[in-house]
């Protein structure tokens, strides 16, 4: 990928391609109109490397049909989007879609090829977080066997961080696990 109108030093410059979804969720609880400048339990402006192709996305449905939302798609980000953009592309996206039934999560998740993840969208940069450490813990209490204290041990030792957003108004945190650390478990 290459800037549209470089700085003359940056003119040769290119990076590899690394597409990813920047923004996309669900309506947001209990009718509220929030921008989607902006993130929160329900998706919005996550800006997260993580959600790359063929990622899965799952978010907390709090509306019937849910009114699933999705653009802002990047060629190439850092993480963080420290300077307000990544590299901006147009691009087809193919979706599915479901419902998993009797399932109720509190914040985004997502899985990739080798890992899961949750995203907590919060100011300060700390809260967001405790959402994605929390949400990651429940993950593995609900679907791996784990009691609170067997996740904490193994999330203690092996869990990741990626800040996925700083510029927006909610900042954007991963909590990440390798999911070769689960094949044992139980699902």
């Amino acid at each position: 990928a290459r800037l549209a109108e470089p700085p003359a030093s940056l003119k040769d410059w290119s990076v590899p391609i690394e597409p990813m979804i920047g923004c996309f969720g669900v309506a947001p609880a209990l009718g509220q109109a929030i921008s989607t400048a902006t993130s929160g339990r329900n998706g919005g402006n996550m800006d997260y490397r993580g959600f790359k192709p063929s990622a899965e996305a799952m978010f907390p449905v709090a509306v019937e049909g849910a009114l699933f939302f999705l653009g802002d798609v990047h060629a190439c980000q850092c993480d963080g989007e420290i300077v307000g953009t990544g590299i901006e592309t147009a691009a087809e996206v193919t979706v599915t879609l479901k419902v998993i039934k009797n399932k109720t999560i509190g914040w985004p998740r997502g899985r990739n090829g080798s890992e899961i993840f949750a995203i907590g969208n919060a100011r300060p940069l700390d809260q967001a977080l405790q959402h994605a450490t929390t949400e990651l813990l429940n993950w593995l209490m609900e679907d791996y066997a784990l009691d609170e204290v067997a996740a904490s041990h193994l999330m203690g030792q092996l869990v990741r961080y990626d800040i996925a957003n700083v510029f927006n108004p909610a900042y954007s945190v991963a909590c990440r696990i390798d999911t070769a650390a689960l094949a044992s478990l139980r699902k």
